[in-house]
């Protein structure tokens, strides 16, 4: 092609289009690594049971106060539980996304 000519590819642009995208994945890569070690807390109950779940959405631990253990009403501390689980679970996939937002300008890559 003669210099000056015609490129539909628009040359530069499209090298420079590839760097930003490859440096993009590589952000995404370590903001996902990093958010994937970081831990979540929730409370249900007042405070009366703490999950907390990593990044992965994996379950870290769960704490309970000793007054909420009745062992008359064993249904109500199984919902708390359940409650706290999906709440911490929620605050991580939102701050997975928000973040993830954050470097991809909002769009949905699928993270």
């Amino acid at each position: 092609m003669a210099r000056g000519g015609f490129n539909p590819m628009g040359g530069g642009n499209m090298q420079q289009l590839m760097r930003q995208a490859q440096k993009m994945q590589q952000d995404l890569q370590k903001k996902q690594a990093e958010l994937n070690e970081s831990t979540f807390t929730a409370q249900a109950g007042g405070g009366m049971v703490t999950v907390t779940v990593y990044g992965t959405k994996e379950l870290k631990s769960i704490e309970l106060k000793p007054e909420i253990v009745d062992p008359d009403d064993i249904e109500m501390l199984q919902d708390l539980i359940v409650a706290g689980v999906n709440a911490a679970i929620k605050e991580a996939s939102d701050t997975m996304e928000r973040e993830i937002g954050k470097l991809t300008g909002g769009m949905n890559l699928g993270f």
